[in-house]
């Protein structure tokens, strides 16, 4: 069993979790969507991609771009929640609506890089 594997496929998972904790729910509602989860799923996804630096496969590199799509959605995410809960109150459901939005393309990109993934173990064969 290869360590590096997986801590890889850990943490892919962890994000694709935590992405999808944060975007369950009543699309406008700010109350059930926690910064915290969002920041927790920026972290995560930022390991993962991290993890998948050194590997110079192609499918990798597919890793590599779903995990960075994600990470990038995720941080305009942050960033518009936080401006938004620094200048508005309450913040308005089109702005949250937006938020969830951004983290849901993340969850997408989440979602095709687990597909990659079970992919890529259901193709390794022992020798």
């Amino acid at each position: 069993m290869s360590l590096e594997k997986v801590f890889f496929g850990f943490f892919v998972l962890l994000a694709a979790t935590l992405n999808f904790g944060f975007f369950l729910g009543d699309i406008g509602d700010p109350t059930v969507h926690t910064s915290i989860e969002l920041y927790a799923a920026i972290v995560v996804g930022l390991v993962a991609a991290i993890l998948k630096l050194g590997d110079r496969t192609h499918i990798g590199a597919v890793h590599l771009a779903t995990s960075l799509v994600a990470v990038l959605q995720l941080i305009a995410s942050a960033v518009l929640y936080t401006i938004a809960q620094v200048t508005m109150d309450p913040i308005p459901r089109e702005t949250m609506s937006t938020v969830v939005s951004l983290s849901g393309g993340a969850l997408l990109a989440n979602i095709v890089s687990v597909i990659l993934l079970v992919v890529e173990t259901s193709s390794f064969r022992r020798r």
